[in-house]
């Protein structure tokens, strides 16, 4: 019998999967691919696309690409003034909506949505079961950074929230199924949006690519030192906003009890204002910029810390790093949505003086640092998979096909 064909639109190239965003969706699509769906993957794509053609194969059974566009600060700049919200505004492309208008007249049975700005690229009628795959509550967002900003910039975020929140209310309620990627999402969508339907996946890892570094392969962090690691996006300014946190406030309680102490922080194209402090103050801190490969830092680090207070969705990031076997430090939104347990997987800091004294409470004790690690592994291994997290996502997919 042939398999019901499922069309999966994408406002970013996925590859290579180094955001939360296309690490969620690339490895729910690989984990989906040769199940149920035959899946097109549309989106944009760079000239040389062609250099990624195996994870491109991995994820879908056909690929249909628009040139990419690029997101200047001058486009960003301009879209301002639309009464989209930024993200959506450039999102637009003729190009994109013109190959999503012909992969729809092949007639798929369901349409895939990832991102409420990118229903921009859709047409006003969509004549299949749709699903919208939503990876934050995206108004909430700009909201909580308009909450902690002053002056013109809080102006700025507070203008964006009402175009999101306006968005989100007109684009997810056309969808028959609004796909959210924890409980806590799920609910406040449905209460917020009044939406019939929204159903919830897992956030998972790759347990095989980020294996179990044993506690005690960890380098000795002494009675002195410590090695913290935090990877960010940097081109977004919560991330930023986290890393200046740490540095200013949470550092010199650090340095007090263990002045050689070090941080190494991973993610493309730190702002300026990053590498000035930490010249200008003598840190040692690494800025690493990108980095093909995480994984070794990692392991080489005591710590992981999440010091983030804006966001939304779920930050795979942690279950990353719980997966390797490092105990992390995390504000409350830095681990929102993900269910797992302060002083069992994690520990929970909300303020400098917290995360100092998890910090230090950690690397002072090395069975406290093996028995974090342990349980964060465990549970990664009993509940979070992204073979898991796809099989939950086709079986949403599955149940709107036959709603329809």
């Amino acid at each position: 019998m042939r398999r019901p064909r499922l069309l999966f639109v994408s406002p970013r190239f996925l590859f290579p999967m180094d955001q939360g965003g296309k690490i969620r969706t690339g490895n729910t699509l690989r984990g989906m691919k040769g199940g149920a769906f035959d899946i097109t993957l549309v989106s944009p794509a760079p000239a040389d696309h062609a250099r990624y053609g195996k994870d491109i194969e991995a994820a879908c059974d056909r690929f249909v690409p628009w040139p990419e566009q690029p997101r200047s600060r001058i486009r960003r700049v301009l879209a301002l003034a639309s009464r989209l919200p930024v993200a959506a505004a450039t999102d637009r492309s003729a190009a994109g909506s013109a190959v999503v208008k012909q992969a729809l007249a092949d007639k798929p049975d369901v349409v895939v949505v990832d991102f409420p700005h990118a229903d921009v690229l859709m047409p006003p009628r969509i004549d299949a079961a749709t699903v919208m795959f939503t990876h934050n509550v995206e108004a909430e967002i700009f909201e909580r950074h308009a909450k902690r900003e002053t002056g013109i910039w809080g102006f700025v975020w507070a203008n964006q929230s009402r175009k999101m929140a306006r968005l989100e209310q007109e684009s997810l309620a056309r969808y028959d199924s609004v796909v959210a990627v924890s409980d806590r999402d799920r609910d406040v969508l449905a209460k917020r949006y009044r939406l019939k339907l929204v159903e919830a996946i897992d956030t998972g890892v790759d347990l095989d690519f980020f294996a179990m570094n044993p506690p005690d392969s960890e380098p000795d962090p002494g009675g002195d030192g410590g090695t913290l690691i935090f990877t960010a996006t940097m081109s977004w300014a919560a991330n930023v906003e986290g890393i200046h946190f740490l540095l200013d406030e949470v550092w010199p309680r650090l340095l007090a009890v263990r002045p050689r102490m070090k941080a190494v922080i991973i993610g493309r194209n730190p702002p300026a204002s990053l590498a000035e402090k930490v010249k200008e103050r003598g840190l040692n801190v690494t800025l690493t910029g990108f980095v093909d490969d995480i994984r070794p830092y990692v392991a080489g680090a005591n710590v992981y810390v999440i010091p983030l207070f804006v966001g939304s969705g779920t930050r795979i990031k942690a279950f990353e790093a719980m997966a390797m076997g490092r105990p992390v430090v995390s504000t409350t939104l830095g681990i929102e949505g993900l269910d797992v347990t302060d002083g069992e997987n994690f520990l929970r800091a909300n303020d400098a003086d917290a995360f100092a004294r998890s910090i230090l409470g950690l690397l002072d004790d090395a069975s406290l640092r093996s028995r974090i690690a342990t349980a964060a592994r465990h549970l990664m291994e009993e509940r979070f998979s992204w073979s898991r997290v796809a099989a939950q996502f086709e079986a949403i997919c599955l149940r709107v096909l036959e709603r329809r």
